[in-house]
């Protein structure tokens, strides 16, 4: 599994800690021996052998493999200043998609749909509708309904297989996705305004599907207007607001409704949605007038639960956005790739923010009987 750029970039390591070559490999958790014909290209260095030196140097099985960064952006910062929303982001961007392509190498990788846009034949608003609607018909054959779940981030996913990451940010930060050849992830900010985070979220979804970039597509504020007039930008929308209030759904609803401000809220609070959201969707697709546009898009939230009798469901809400969380996928392949003996501990151990000593006796060293 090594290359002569592997063996370097492990002499190289070995400089840097002023250890012997011997000392090394003990201290890596290694047979001397075997290092040396390894180092000398007699025996290939196995995948734990690597993610033991990675896990010691604090490096990645990337970078000892021949990679350089996956990027350049954030990385090489040097400045005592604090660290942005959005740098903080793609940081945590560039860790988590690092430990994807550790994982790619040691032969689990993440597997995510890919769909088909029309581009030439269809305008950016159509191609979102339709991929909003080929997504949401993917997620039901997996007994998933997007726009039932209050939890998306989950949802997403179990339906796609993306990991989505909502991280604790210094300051405002919509989201943004990262798409490489072994990650797809969603990275977004705790929120005390879920319809927000939730909006989010589906939009950076359409970023994914729609393949509108490799490597890191940034969305600091999505209500930006200059922002908004970007074709990927009208396309992730319309594949957002179609994914979270499918059409059709919409109008199967408003059949069995007579509007008031108290079914219009009863409806955005059963939809995790914003009022102006469904309120602007539902004007749209021509099933209330604009007038009755205009009543309900002003609703908040919380007028909008007072209004439903809501107000716990939106406080249990605001406690599930306002909670970081790592991704579900990537925590349960980095712990199988311990399990199977072809990682160390300390990747599973930093993703659900752990010690790795006292993981380490959870897990193999202590057992607690019931009391009789």
């Amino acid at each position: 599994m090594a290359s002569g750029e592997t063996a370097a970039r492990v002499r190289q390591l070995i400089a840097e800690s002023g250890l012997t070559q011997a000392e090394f490999a003990v201290k890596a958790g290694l047979d001397a021996p075997k290092m040396s014909k390894s180092l000398s290209g007699v025996r290939r260095f196995t995948s734990l052998d690597l993610a033991r030196i990675a896990d010691l140097c604090g490096v990645s099985v990337d970078w000892l493999l021949g990679a350089d960064a996956l990027t350049p952006s954030t990385a090489a910062r040097t400045t005592a200043a604090p660290l942005t929303s959005a740098e903080a982001a793609v940081r945590e961007a560039e860790r988590l998609a690092q430990i994807r392509a550790d994982l790619a190498f040691l032969g689990y990788r993440q597997e995510v749909p890919r769909f088909e846009i029309a581009r030439a034949t269809h305008p950016v608003l159509a191609q979102g509708r339709d991929l909003a609607a080929r997504a949401t018909a993917h997620a039901a054959g997996g007994g998933i309904d997007l726009w039932r779940c209050k939890d998306l981030a989950g949802a997403v996913e179990a339906a796609f297989g993306v990991d989505v990451r909502v991280h604790r940010l210094p300051d405002g930060f919509d989201g943004l996705s990262w798409s490489d050849d072994h990650s797809a992830l969603i990275v977004v900010g705790t929120s005390e305004v879920p319809a927000r985070q939730r909006f989010t979220i589906a939009h950076e979804l359409g970023h994914l599907l729609a393949g509108d970039d490799q490597g890191l597509h940034l969305d600091v504020n999505l209500y930006d207007a200059d922002h908004r007039r970007k074709p990927s930008e009208r396309r992730a929308n319309a594949f957002a607001a179609e994914l979270l209030l499918p059409a059709a759904m919409l109008r199967e609803r408003a059949g069995q409704l007579t509007w008031s401000l108290e079914t219009f809220a009863r409806l955005a609070c059963d939809l995790w949605v914003s009022p102006s959201t469904l309120a602007w969707q539902l004007f749209n697709l021509n099933l209330i007038d604009k007038s009755q546009c205009e009543a309900f898009r002003h609703l908040t939230a919380w007028e909008a639960a007072r209004e439903a009798h809501a107000v716990e469901s939106l406080g249990e809400w605001i406690q599930l956005t306002s909670r970081p969380r790592v991704p579900a996928p990537l925590v349960r392949m980095t712990f199988q790739a311990y399990a199977d003996g072809k990682a160390t501990l300390r990747p599973y151990a930093n993703l659900i923010g752990v010690d790795t000593d006292t993981l380490r006796q959870a897990i193999t060293g202590m057992r607690e009987d019931p009391p009789l």
